[in-house]
């Protein structure tokens, strides 16, 4: 059976059937949204297709409109690209980038309904060569001899093999389908470079506490929702929201959880005792933007400062379970990398800043693994302040006014006249000498023997605190 005949539309007047790929049903592999399909000739607004009844919560309240997108405001302003495409103005393909439940398949809906375009979703988990090339085939078809155009909608994109996405090249170059593509990595490490290079990519960022609010507010009121059935409490409601850490889909999982066990009671309110126990987490006590942030933060920075490895992964625990920013985690582990830590153990600062760049480059929950790693890693390190005391000694110097002007030895000697004014004039080239190291003076003459830098003996900075005053002695011309 070919393509042309397992993607055949349904006659005018049928009900739609079910395509299949390869004998089987399509909408396990791809789903076809056939309310789009192709639009009569009317004044009336293309209409997206209503979930089934019993969908869940998070289907229903999927917004129809650009109006009912929350978040992502930096691409949906006016003239933005990603509002350009999905009212029809700019058709381009587009590679959505973001973590999950930010609206990426919402987006990628919006685009077919605003169009008018067939909408067809392929799984990455499930597709293969012979699928795409199916689907490709069939949108040519389409274009062919019912001037219908498609969009494809490829989720987790990144899970595409290279000859998968090869496969959808030559059908982007000429826009027999509008591809839009959604992946949770970051795609210039995992879409070939080709299909990067035609198609724009957009960062989908996470949601706020405010859009997640509000989301979980329409859906207690909306009739598609739970249309006013039942009462949220405030505690119950930033718990959700607390769980939800930026993920629409799963705050309105978790309230339709809740709202399912409140139901069968005769108040008709979820409480905080009915979301815990229907998401199976217990509410962590921590307000991001209150005592608790300041408080937790400082237990762990102070607890990673005394060596106690327990506490600290107990407190970065905390943090993690009440959604506490990743990113902020990990700049604090790289700063404390250096303020407590310093040449005492060099790595330290190197684990750091990769922890930082993995949670960037995985997000969560797998960027808990590197935090993890980094803080038992500075937790157990040797621990000095020199590198610290040192820089804000040398900055208590400089705002005070011992300045100086710099030795005219040291002065840049690469243009003309330079040599008449002295600059670079006399300065030995340490690696003239076997020592690498000879008498000189390097500071103003204001600074000449002041010390910022003293190594502790722990750690890695034991041969420092050795090496140090040979060092000072020998460029100072002492004994």
């Amino acid at each position: 059976m070919g393509a042309q005949d397992r993607l055949s539309p349904a006659a005018p007047g049928s009900s739609p059937r079910p395509d299949t790929v390869g004998g089987v049903q399509q909408d396990e592999l791809f789903t076809v949204n056939e309310d789009v399909a192709p639009p009569p000739v009317s004044d009336e607004p293309h209409s997206p297709p209503q979930p089934p009844p019993g969908s869940p919560l998070a289907v229903r309240m999927r917004p129809r409109t650009l109006d009912e997108v929350v978040g992502q405001q930096h691409l949906l302003g006016d003239g933005a690209p990603l509002r350009r495409l999905v009212e029809g103005a700019a058709p381009a393909s587009v590679l959505l980038y973001g973590p999950p439940g930010t609206g990426k398949t919402t987006l990628a809906n919006l685009v077919s309904t605003a169009t008018g375009r067939r909408f067809v979703a392929l799984s990455a988990l499930s597709a293969g060569v012979k699928e795409v090339r199916g689907v490709i085939e069939e949108a040519r078809r389409r274009r062919k001899y019912n001037s219908e155009d498609t969009v494809l909608f490829i989720d987790e994109v990144h899970r595409f093999s290279k000859t998968q996405q090869d496969a959808l090249l030559g059908a982007v170059e000429d826009r027999t389908v509008l591809l839009v593509a959604a992946t949770t990595e970051n795609p210039s490490f995992s879409v070939v470079s080709p299909l990067l290079s035609r198609s724009l990519v957009l960062q989908l960022r996470p949601l706020t506490d405010d859009d997640i609010a509000g989301l979980v507010d329409r859906a207690l009121t909306d009739e598609r929702g739970l249309g006013g059935t039942l009462e949220l409490t405030d505690d119950a409601r930033a718990h959700l929201i607390r769980l939800a850490s930026g993920d629409a889909r799963r705050a309105l999982t978790a309230l339709e959880a809740a709202a399912d066990a409140a139901s069968v009671t005769d108040h008709g309110v979820i409480d905080l005792e009915t979301v815990e126990a229907t998401v199976d987490k217990a509410a962590v006590r921590y307000d991001r933007d209150g005592d608790q942030h300041y408080d937790v933060i400082s237990a762990f920075i102070k607890s990673i400062r005394g060596s106690d490895v327990d506490a600290a992964l107990h407190y970065l625990a905390r943090m993690i379970e009440a959604g506490e920013d990743p990113r902020f985690i990990a700049r604090r582990l790289v700063v404390h990398a250096s303020e407590d830590i310093g040449m005492a153990d060099p790595t330290a600062l190197q684990s750091a800043v990769a922890a930082a760049h993995a949670v960037q480059f995985i997000g969560m929950p797998e960027g808990r693994l590197a935090l993890a790693q980094a803080t038992v890693h500075l937790t157990t390190a040797p621990k000095s302040n020199a590198v610290i005391a040192g820089i804000d000694a040398a900055l208590s110097d400089v705002r005070g006014g011992g300045i100086g002007t710099v030795p005219p030895h040291l002065r840049d000697g690469h243009y003309a006249g330079a040599a008449k004014l002295g600059h670079a004039q006399g300065y030995r080239y340490p690696h003239d000498v076997a020592e690498g190291v000879l008498a000189q003076q390097y500071p103003p003459d204001e600074l000449v023997g002041r010390d910022y830098y003293n190594p502790t003996s722990r750690g890695a900075e034991r041969t420092l605190a050795e090496r140090v005053p040979k060092l000072r002695r020998t460029i100072r011309g002492g004994s």
